[in-house]
């Protein structure tokens, strides 16, 4: 049966696929490790495969391909998630029926090899991309192992240490080296991105400098800056060299900022609106968020309403035409616009949801850059806080 491994870099797969085949009837035949991102793409067919004599150019003889030297024992493919589409195919092949045929050649050949992969990316994204088959991937996961990361096994720190220090003790021909409490308390704290590689390197890294074989934490610290850093989240530049991506995100951060001045322009007009119009507000708590214009800098747009409001209250015990009075006696909403005909004109009107994608948002701002500038690309660019080949490339993307 196939075995998938996965797991994080450095976290020791390649030493589940020794164990798998020491373990298995195998065990007395070949083993071979293979780095699938190692080989280049044009010539990985011809190193898993073998090829004929002639087949390209270079094939000054024939060869033999790992599958078929290894007859009858275990190889192990790692990073599979960087085998070329091509050879995944040959490999699903070799999985379902133990055939393969050589570079160059058309004759069959049969082999019995049982296939160990290991990966440290996803492979089902890399499915829905497209750079991995799905068949091959349930093929290959008959049985799957997780190899979880050393930060999420961290009773398992201080006992690889031990063995480290102990091989690489017998070694270089001297006495392992131990750790106190507190430089140990350093060790099991510490992330260990490279997870067991870094931790094996750190381990005969110390047994060949450190004079004490007793290690303080004062000493590791000496010794290994990085064992007291701690790896927060933290925002990567992931886009192109020159900086680009962080030209983009200061695009959406001048539509936020205009979103905000829109709003507070939107605000300042309710409360000039209900001041110049002398309106009741029947709910105050809707209009609590709304700060008061500058207009009226000593008083909030909530306490002008409910002043508003008290007033209308002792008109209505005066008159019986104040106008709040009517309308509540009416049932009406209080009029905002009235038209200066005897009677109401209103234009039909139709509601359309603002889009709140970001790539529209983005769309509109370049618009608005270039019909400011007529159509100069340079000047809309400096605008807009973007490169000008950033802004070509959004205008091409969006065909404006």
């Amino acid at each position: 049966m196939t075995v998938l491994i996965g797991g994080e870099s450095g976290t020791g797969k390649e030493v589940f696929s020794k164990i798998i085949h020491s373990l298995s009837p195998r065990k007395h035949n070949n083993f071979i490790a293979i780095n699938c991102g190692a080989i280049p793409g044009g010539t990985i067919n011809s190193e898993l495969f073998g090829h004929e004599k002639g087949a390209f150019t270079g094939a000054s003889s024939e060869r033999k391909g790992y599958f078929e030297t290894v007859d009858g024992g275990t190889i192990f493919l790692d990073e599979i998630g960087e085998m070329p589409l091509d050879t995944q195919a040959y490999l699903l092949r070799i999985l379902e029926t133990g055939d393969f045929i050589k570079v160059g050649s058309s004759k069959v050949i049969k082999t019995n090899v049982r296939v160990v992969a290991a990966t440290n990316v996803d492979l089902q994204a890399k499915i829905r991309k497209g750079k991995f088959r799905e068949d091959l991937f349930y093929r290959l996961n008959t049985v799957p192992i997780h190899v979880p990361a050393l930060k999420e096994r961290r009773e398992d720190i201080y006992m690889l240490f031990r063995k480290f220090a102990t091989d690489f003790g017998e070694k270089y021909k001297t006495s392992a080296i131990q750790l106190d409490a507190q430089s140990r308390m350093l060790l099991e704290n510490y992330s260990w991105p490279g997870n067991i590689r870094e931790l094996r390197n750190m381990s005969e890294q110390l047994s060949v400098l450190a004079e004490d074989r007793l290690i303080t934490a004062e000493r590791l610290i000496e010794m290994v800056p990085n064992i007291t850093k701690r790896n927060l989240p933290a925002m990567t530049d992931r886009g192109e060299s020159n900086g680009e991506s962080f030209q983009e995100r200061e695009i959406l951060y001048k539509l936020l900022f205009d979103m905000k001045n829109d709003m507070n322009d939107l605000k300042s007009l309710v409360f000039e609106l209900i001041k110049s119009n002398n309106l009741s507000v029947s709910n105050v708590n809707k209009l609590k968020q709304l700060q008061s214009p500058a207009s009226t800098p000593n008083e909030g747009l909530a306490a002008y309403a409910e002043r508003q409001n008290e007033n209308s209250d002792r008109s209505k015990a005066n008159s019986e035409n104040d106008f709040s009075y009517e309308a509540e006696n009416r049932n009406d909403n209080p009029i905002i616009f009235q038209s200066d005909s005897e009677q109401d004109t209103y234009d039909s009107m139709e509601i359309v949801e603002e889009s709140l994608s970001l790539e529209d948002m983005e769309k509109e701002m370049i618009k608005k850059a270039l019909k400011k500038h007529n159509n100069r690309r340079k000047d809309a660019s400096i605008d807009l806080g973007i490169s000008e080949r950033t802004l070509y490339r959004k205008i091409k993307q969006y065909e404006i």
